[in-house]
């Protein structure tokens, strides 16, 4: 079996994502400590977040929406203008946040790029902000293909894949969310590399993490495409 083609996740895997919601939820608790305990309001915006997926997808515009959200249901009349205008800034914020490069990320590409494979860049969340960051990151120049999609499934696999002219079994993913950069690419036959990352979202939890690592396409991959001490120091 030969690898043609790498896909590299962007959030978390290539630059920093999760660090810095972190940080704007923690402004969240703080704004609303005075209206409902912390657990709670965790609690109520992760099933806001989990509930609203369908309707605003992924990316901090749909953080931002499901944090007004979960204001209103949990504080009611209490939350005024203000406290409204508060959380907006902070999501406009997160979409100012200068783009952050993970330790290796851009060796990692760049080697991928130099050993001849097809890269292609594969990242879930809004369009505009997505296309930002590409942007911003400095790899554009280094991949062949950008794909920005709403969600990563098998389906939404496929259809990149396709477009690229990448059959799924010379194809291998690396990515931190084992969720939606693995699963979905070795159900269609290709292969995966997990780059943990110490803040990994809820909703990106795998139902079968074990199975998952477990898989032959998930533990050959170093030794099928000889990847270099480059692309381990991807382990945040």
């Amino acid at each position: 079996m030969v690898i043609e083609a790498i896909g590299f996740d962007g959030d978390d895997t290539l630059w920093q994502s999760e660090t810095a919601f972190a940080i704007t939820h923690d402004r969240v608790r703080a704004l609303l400590a005075s209206h409902v305990p912390r657990d709670v309001l965790d609690a109520q915006l992760l099933e806001t977040e989990r509930r609203n997926l369908e309707i605003y997808g992924y990316g901090v515009k749909a953080f931002t929406l499901s944090m007004i959200e979960t204001a209103l249901d949990l504080a009611g009349e209490a939350l005024t203008a203000a406290d409204v205008r508060a959380l907006l800034d902070a999501g406009k914020e997160l979409l100012a946040h200068p783009v952050e490069m993970l330790p290796g990320a851009e060796d990692a590409v760049r080697w991928a790029s130099a050993q001849g494979l097809q890269v292609v860049l594969i990242t879930k969340g809004d369009l505009f902000h997505q296309e930002s960051k590409v942007a911003r990151s400095g790899l554009g120049e280094l991949v062949d293909a950008v794909e920005v999609v709403a969600e990563k499934d098998v389906a939404t696999y496929q259809r990149a894949l396709r477009r690229n002219r990448v059959d799924p079994t010379n194809f291998v993913m690396v990515g931190n969310a084992l969720r939606s950069d693995a699963a979905p690419v070795l159900e269609l036959g290709g292969w995966a590399v997990h780059v943990p990352h110490p803040l990994t979202w809820a909703l990106e939890a795998a139902d079968d993490e074990d199975a998952l690592r477990a898989s032959p396409r998930f533990r050959e991959v170093p030794s099928l495409i000889e990847i270099p001490t480059v692309i381990p120091t991807l382990d945040h």
